[in-house]
C-alpha cells in the first residue's frame, strides 16, 4: 500500500472512496475556522470531519461555499451526538445538521459514541438514511469491539468506518485487527496526542532523520497502519506542516519502535465508562 499524496484514498466496503487525510475541526470556531477549512481545502485536503457536538458545522459549510471547490470533490462527515440519538432523533439530527452545512448529502455520518441502550436504534436510523441514499456510507465512532460486534449481530449493515482515539501510546491492536477483518475502517482522531508527540524521544529521533517534525512522523505512522487520520489546527503552518507525509515512508524497524511505545493510554473518555 503505497500513499504518495494528499488526493490518495481508501475504499470502504461500499466501494465509497475516503481520503487517507483529513482536517479536523474539534474546537475550531469562527473566522478562524472558516479561513483554516478555505486554507486546507486549497492546498489539497479534501475530507473535511465535524460533528453535531462541534458547532460549527454553519461556518464549515460557508467555508466549503466560498472556498469554490465542487461539492462533490470534498468528503465531509458529521456525527449524531448523544442526546439525540434514537431513531427519529437521529433522523432530525441528521436533517439538522444538513441544514447547517448547507448541503443535501454527506459522505458520512457516525454515531459520536456507543450511548448504552441506544446506539442500536440509531445505527438502524443510519441504515434507513444510507439506503435512501442521503448518505454515501455510515459508521460510528468510539466504539469498542464488543459494540461492533452488538451491531454486526443485530443489525443489516456493518459500520463502514470507526473513528476512534488512536496514536502511539493507543494502539488498540486488537481493535485495529477486528476492524480491519471486518472490512471496517478505522480512522484517527487525536492523533497526535494534543500536541504530547513532540516530546517523545524515540519519535523525535526518527523526525530528525527525515527531517521532519515528531507530528509528521505519527501523521506518517497512522497511514502505514492503514488508519485514516484527522489531525486539527488552525493554523495555516500547522495545516501544511500536516499535509508535508507524502514524500518518506517509515521502515518497518521504525513502526516497530513507535508501535512498542502503546501504553493503553487515553487522553479523551473510555467509550464504555462515556
Amino acid at each position: 500500500m503505497r500513499i504518495t499524496s494528499i488526493y490518495d484514498n481508501t475504499e470502504l466496503a461500499n466501494k465509497v472512496k475516503i481520503p487517507w487525510l483529513g482536517y479536523g475541526t474539534y474546537k475550531a470556531h469562527g473566522d478562524e475556522l472558516i479561513e483554516g477549512v478555505k486554507y486546507a481545502l486549497n492546498i489539497g485536503y479534501r475530507l473535511i470531519d465535524t460533528a453535531e457536538m462541534y458547532e460549527n458545522e454553519e461556518e464549515i459549510g460557508k467555508a466549503i461555499r466560498q472556498s469554490k471547490i465542487p461539492r462533490d470533490e470534498i468528503f465531509i462527515t458529521s456525527k449524531v451526538w448523544n442526546t439525540n440519538q434514537g431513531f427519529e432523533s437521529t433522523l432530525n439530527s441528521f436533517e439538522n445538521s444538513l441544514k447547517r452545512l448547507g448541503t443535501d448529502y454527506l459522505d458520512l455520518y457516525l454515531i459520536h459514541w456507543p450511548v448504552s441502550g441506544r446506539y442500536i436504534e440509531t445505527w438502524k436510523a443510519l441504515e434507513k438514511l444510507y439506503k435512501e441514499g442521503r448518505v454515501r456510507a455510515i459508521g460510528v465512532s468510539n466504539f469498542l469491539i464488543h459494540h461492533l460486534q452488538d451491531i454486526i449481530n443485530n443489525c443489516e449493515i456493518t459500520p463502514m468506518v470507526n473513528q476512534v482515539e488512536f496514536h502511539p501510546y493507543l494502539l488498540q491492536r486488537d481493535l485495529l485487527d477486528f476492524c480491519q477483518r471486518n472490512k471496517i475502517q478505522l480512522e484517527a482522531w487525536s492523533p497526535l496526542m494534543r500536541g504530547r508527540v513532540q516530546n517523545i524521544p524515540q519519535i523525535v529521533d526518527i523526525a530528525n532523520k527525515y527531517k521532519k517534525t515528531p507530528a509528521q512522523i505519527v501523521l506518517r505512522w497512522d497511514l502505514q497502519h492503514g488508519v485514516v487520520t484527522i489531525p486539527k489546527s488552525v493554523h495555516k503552518e500547522r495545516i501544511k506542516e500536516n499535509a508535508d507525509i507524502f514524500d518518506f515512508e517509515l521502515t518497518e524497524e521504525e513502526m516497530k519502535i513507535i508501535d512498542n511505545l502503546d501504553q493503553s493510554k487515553r487522553f479523551g473518555a473510555n467509550p464504555d465508562d462515556f
